[in-house]
């Protein structure tokens, strides 16, 4: 039986379509969710954060638009990590895609190695 990991991502996005062409690869069902549409909620993004094991920074997609119009560069360093969540959960522009989870181990972004770290065992 395979295993089903959801992955939040934009299909028009390069590197989300890269991600799941690898995790296909890897024989894992996908379960596709529209990051824009559908972010994660503020419960669902502290849990995952918690078991990605990375710094709430990390989660942010720094390259966007959205983050710099709001120029959140200055701002995050002010922000408690309950702001920040906030922040993430309201807007799906926001965070770097794609997130990859299984429900306890959690991928944000897309990297080969990473990939391959945590999605081939």
């Amino acid at each position: 039986m395979s295993k089903t990991v959801t992955v939040y991502q934009y299909p028009k996005c390069g590197t989300c379509r890269d991600a799941m062409k690898s995790l296909k690869a890897k024989g894992l069902e996908i379960e596709p969710i529209h990051i824009f549409d559908t972010p994660p909620s503020v419960q669902e993004l502290k849990r995952m954060i918690a078991d990605s094991g990375l710094d709430i920074k990390k989660w942010f997609n720094t390259s966007g638009e959205v983050y710099k119009e709001m120029q959140l560069k200055d701002k995050l360093p002010q922000m408690t990590d309950e702001q920040k969540v906030e922040l993430l959960a309201s807007n799906g522009r926001l965070i770097k895609r794609p997130v990859v989870t299984d429900g306890t181990k959690v991928t944000v972004g897309y990297k080969e190695e990473q990939y391959e770290e945590a999605w081939c065992r």
